[in-house]
């Protein structure tokens, strides 16, 4: 394994051959590190502290609705795709954030309506009461240019028939479910807060702060009449929204810029909520893990020199381990790394004659959505399909398309800067990278599947197995983010891997879909569950008002 980040005395195919084995993961390796994950979900499950945090989302589940600030009596069944209504939500995850009108049809379909603002560096890296103004102007532009949405609840949440949905009693203020993509230990349906920045987002004086409050400040400073009612992670989200439509879903899971999973977990299993009101009820509720922050101890995952160098100069060091190795917002940096080795080896380059750009020069100066295009150029697919049946294209051809990608995002004058063994070599290097993204993308799934009991890793049935969870029926899991969605093969590897860590058969009924938007659907059940959440305790406050005062 080479030791710098530069490589001296080797041939080209030496130094590939070196990197091909930094990056290539076996069988044993990802059943090691699944087996490992486990291990940390079941810290996070028992006590607080951990990197996996395995925060408890008080909100709907596929057997049972636990709401940890309720009476243990509001229990409810999850969403099925019959719910209809229209709700305000707000997303902020990357490097947008949206408004959206969310209209849920009760035929497992539903329609948004949105708009789209950029969320520049100064926002993401400032004051945090900067950022959040700057949400509380978008949301008010929205309504300004839309008008303000009639935000309508079904006839059987109703008292009299449809109306508009007002929560606490307050019919001035509009109901807003906010989508928030950043680690929150959340307390309440509509509390959370910030335990660390993901992302590239670094605003300052925000962690250990409420978020909803920090939103709710903002709209009351600037006289916005507007009402945060539910706090949502987009992974969680994924797992409603995808619910929603496919009539079930087991774990959320998202694979873009980030990376996390949501699940259903059972109570009992959730040990650090010890005695209190929701342990108490049993049932199941759902896991936002973080596995972000999987393994930050770097013990287990295989690091190469190109991550060590990216972790070091990231704005988190020591930090979200996992999801430098797997998500979008990092891949393109590894890479970039990888390349640059290759350009600096010594005594002779090994790329690009030792030339490099203004763009390879620069950190993040390689996006992950250039390796997309990379794939799709050597697979003739998408823009580079030829649309004509049959046509055998030659190797050389398929990597001058790569090289012409290379030309137009890399910051090379022309063609002839790069040769297609040049293209070949960078072709390579980015299928490494984003395989054992892949492959380890497939840990985390298989690990889940493991925890609830809908499969077993591996070589561990040797004696008399126990039966599975749900065996024989299909295993719902929804996915969003832009790696699983547009990067070609992504899923495939990914399953593939999953057979190998639990078995053909149980991979076989996974079934994998989009989650289709799931931070705006997801967050317009979150302000469904808000409702439900409000008309229950205005229900109790009228026949108990002891109980209710302790709800």
């Amino acid at each position: 394994m080479a030791h710098t980040s530069a490589f001296y005395s080797q041939s080209q195919q030496d130094v590939l051959n070196t990197i091909r084995a930094q990056f290539t993961l076996s069988e044993d390796t990802l059943l090691d590190l699944t087996k490992t994950f486990l291990r940390e979900a079941a810290q996070g499950l028992a006590s607080y502290g951990h990197s996996m945090a395995m925060m408890y989302v008080p909100i709907t589940c596929p057997i049972k609705l636990v709401l940890k600030d309720l009476s243990p009596t509001f229990v409810k069944s999850v969403p099925d795709g019959s719910e209809t209504g229209t709700f305000l939500a707000l997303d902020l995850g990357g490097t947008n954030l949206r408004v959206c009108e969310v209209t849920l049809h009760g035929n497992k379909s539903f329609t948004v309506r949105q708009q789209k603002y950029k969320v520049s560096e100064t926002l993401k890296t400032g004051e945090v009461t900067t950022l959040f103004d700057y949400l509380a102007d978008s949301v008010d532009a929205f309504l300004t240019d839309s008008g303000s949405p009639s935000i309508v609840i079904p006839p059987s949440l109703a008292q009299n028939g449809p109306a508009v949905l007002q929560i606490n009693s307050d019919p001035s203020h509009i109901p807003l479910a906010l989508t928030f993509s950043f680690p929150v230990e959340q307390t309440a349906l509509d509390s959370g807060t910030l335990l660390t920045w993901t992302k590239g987002f670094s605003a300052k004086n925000a962690i250990g702060k409420d978020v909803i409050k920090l939103l709710q400040d903002a709209f009351d400073r600037k006289h916005i009449h507007v009402k945060c009612v539910a706090l949502v992670n987009d992974t969680v989200g994924a797992l409603l929204s995808r619910a929603y439509t496919s009539g079930g879903c087991v774990l959320g899971a998202i694979f873009g810029t980030g990376t996390n999973g949501a699940y259903v977990e059972e109570m009992a299993n959730i040990t650090k909520l010890g005695n209190g009101p929701a342990a108490a009820e049993g049932g199941y509720m759902i896991v936002n893990t973080e596995w972000g922050g999987f393994d930050n101890t770097r013990t287990a995952l295989p690091s190469t020199p190109y991550d060590n160098k990216l972790d070091r100069e990231s704005i988190n060091p020591r930090f979200q381990a996992f999801e430098k190795f797997i998500s979008g917002m990092y891949l393109g940096e590894i890479a970039r790394n990888v390349i640059l080795s290759l350009i600096d080896a010594s005594p002779r380059s090994l790329l690009f004659g030792g030339n490099c750009t203004p763009s390879l020069n620069k950190q993040w100066g390689l996006d992950t959505a250039v390796l997309s295009e990379i794939e799709e150029a050597w697979q003739g697919i998408g823009r580079f399909a030829s649309g004509q049946a049959g046509i055998v294209v030659s190797d050389g051809d398929r990597l001058d398309r790569v090289r012409g990608v290379m030309v137009q995002h890399l910051g090379f004058a022309n063609a002839s800067e790069v040769s297609l063994a040049d293209a070949d070599v960078v072709r390579q290097v980015c299928g490494l990278v984003v395989t054992r993204a892949a492959r380890l993308s497939a840990c985390a799934v298989a690990a889940i599947l493991v925890q609830t009991g809908r499969a077993r890793c591996a070589g561990s049935d040797t004696v008399a197995p126990a039966s599975l969870r749900d065996e024989g029926r299909r295993i719902g899991v929804g996915v969003d983010g832009s790696l699983i969605e547009f990067y070609p093969r992504f899923e495939s590897i990914l399953r593939e891997t999953l057979r190998a860590l639990i078995g053909s058969e149980v991979e076989s009924r996974v079934d994998i879909g989009l989650a289709k938007d799931g931070s705006g659907a997801g967050a317009a059940l979150c302000a469904l569950v808000a409702h439900k959440q409000s008309v229950a305790k205005q229900a109790l406050a009228k026949s108990d008002p002891y109980l209710s005062s302790l709800s």
